[in-house]
């Protein structure tokens, strides 16, 4: 393609007409959202959920959309902000590879938003379009010759970031702009997105409301283009655009090589444990070496070999991974996921109970973890995550473990079945079993024009709940 590469994107995303594979597939992507979203807001923990509801309440205005499990309806924008919220708060939202971000906590909540407050346009091309944009841009910032993420070697959230735009895709494409129209949401959402990650490494729960930030922007900044805001064509490749101020250099082929012929959205891939996607090899490993006999009481020291560059992530500074100073924060730490997996955890291996608290137990076994890289799993990097895990036993012998892709990667992705027990296992944390049932009902009407209202249930305790937990706790 020639041109501007966000009037490519406005073009595409205006005119897209999803093949059936894609239109399929997008129910399932919305389902994950609702039913992440729903597992945290029954969580209640006083934390960034029942903040971002009580701040947008405080903000107030017309209430055009519903906020997942507390039946509150809000201003578009605001009601967006609290589902993306909800949906990154458990950190088990899908992943696109090699980008690796998290598209769909971003571009659902906005799109449900706005078709709630009244756009009628084709709400699962729509999605499909923000997710395949978000998709693509994070591309664009991986090294085509390293595979280094060119967004977190600045330390930036390139979920946030490149989901702003995918969210004003989205929201767009339901206005019914034109490739123009669109181009010009994609450019005022640039200069709306951020999210930096040093909440991964050293503590603070401010990622939890980056995808929320996303959805609210990508709103704002679609609603402005409607409106007759421009912004600059150039806006992604140009001198002082996107990529020169997020990553320095990108891949422009990663933009629009393909696109609209190979859906990278059916390259993102599913969780199944809800911690960061890195720890999830390892977690395969320690799995696998539990399964054939290993116990905790026989460990003496354990080395997990992974990727050289998830080691800031996940294993770094090696005090706080070690010891985590939260059971949110324990999702980014290899030792303690490990822990979890070696002492047998909940859901699907490694589940939501496993980090309402730290246990001692775990914190004692998350200390005989030494963190390292591994070629192999370097060398895979970011097209897969792999990991070895090597365990000394107290009798002397050394045991280990390989994976060459994590479950529910490329390789080795979750079943149908597996998917829509991870959906029931968080919906009804929040909903009755008939409800969750008819919530997936509804959700399977959408794309032949169900109403977007009935995938908004309330929870079994209102959103008052919630504010009145976090308050009690501040």
């Amino acid at each position: 393609m020639t041109g501007p590469l966000a009037r490519a994107l406005g073009e595409f995303a205006a005119t897209v007409d999803p093949p059936a594979p894609v239109r399929a597939d997008v129910p399932t992507r919305i389902l994950d959202v609702l039913g992440n979203a729903l597992a945290a807001y029954a969580e209640r923990s006083a934390d960034a959920a029942p903040a971002a509801l009580a701040a947008m309440k405080r903000w107030g205005g017309v209430p055009e959309a519903t906020v997942i499990g507390s039946g509150e309806r809000l201003p578009a924008p605001s009601a967006a902000f609290v589902n993306g919220v909800l949906a990154h708060s458990l950190d088990y939202d899908d992943t696109h590879l090699p980008s690796v971000l998290h598209p769909s906590a971003s571009v659902v909540p906005a799109a449900l938003a706005a078709a709630e407050a009244g756009a009628e346009g084709d709400l699962i091309a729509a999605i499909a379009a923000g997710i395949e944009v978000t998709n693509r841009i994070g591309m664009a910032g991986c090294d085509p010759e390293t595979g280094a993420n060119l967004y977190f070697e600045r330390g930036q959230h390139a979920t946030s970031i490149c989901g702003t735009i995918g969210a004003a895709v989205a929201v767009g494409r339901l206005y019914g702009l034109d490739g123009t129209g669109i181009a010009d949401a994609i450019g005022i959402a640039a200069s709306m997105g951020a999210g930096v990650l040093e909440a991964n490494r050293t503590g603070g729960s401010v990622k939890r409301t980056h995808c929320g930030w996303a959805a609210h922007a990508g709103v704002v900044a679609a609603t402005l283009a409607a409106e007759g805001l421009t912004g600059p064509p150039t806006v992604l490749e140009g001198r002082f655009g996107f990529f020169a101020a997020h990553t320095g250099r990108f891949d422009p082929r990663a933009v629009t090589d393909g696109l609209g012929e190979e859906w990278e959205l059916l390259r993102t891939v599913f969780k199944p444990y809800p911690s960061n996607h890195f720890t999830h090899a390892g977690i395969d490993c320690a799995l696998a070496l539990r399964r054939a006999g290993l116990r905790p009481s026989e460990v003496a020291a354990i080395e997990l070999g992974v990727a050289e560059p998830v080691l800031r992530t996940i294993a770094e500074p090696p005090e706080e991974k070690a010891r985590p100073r939260s059971g949110y924060h324990a999702k980014f730490s290899g030792p303690y996921t490990l822990a979890i997996a070696l002492t047998g955890g909940s859901g699907l291996g490694v589940g939501l109970d496993d980090f309402v608290e730290l246990d001692p137990e775990r914190l004692a076994l998350a200390s005989k973890v030494t963190v390292c890289a591994d070629p192999e799993a370097t060398a895979a990097f970011p097209r897969t995550f792999a990991a070895v895990l090597r365990v000394r036993t107290t009798a002397g012998t050394t045991l280990s473990h390989r994976v060459g892709s994590s479950r529910g990667g490329p390789g080795h992705p979750l079943s149908a079945a597996e998917v829509a027990a991870k959906f029931t296992g968080n919906a009804v944390r929040a909903l009755s079993p008939s409800a969750v049932e008819d919530l997936a009902a509804a959700v399977g009407r959408l794309g032949s024009g169900g109403p977007v209202s009935a995938v908004f249930p309330a929870g079994r305790d209102s959103g008052r709940t919630m504010e009145t937990a976090y308050r009690q706790a501040r």
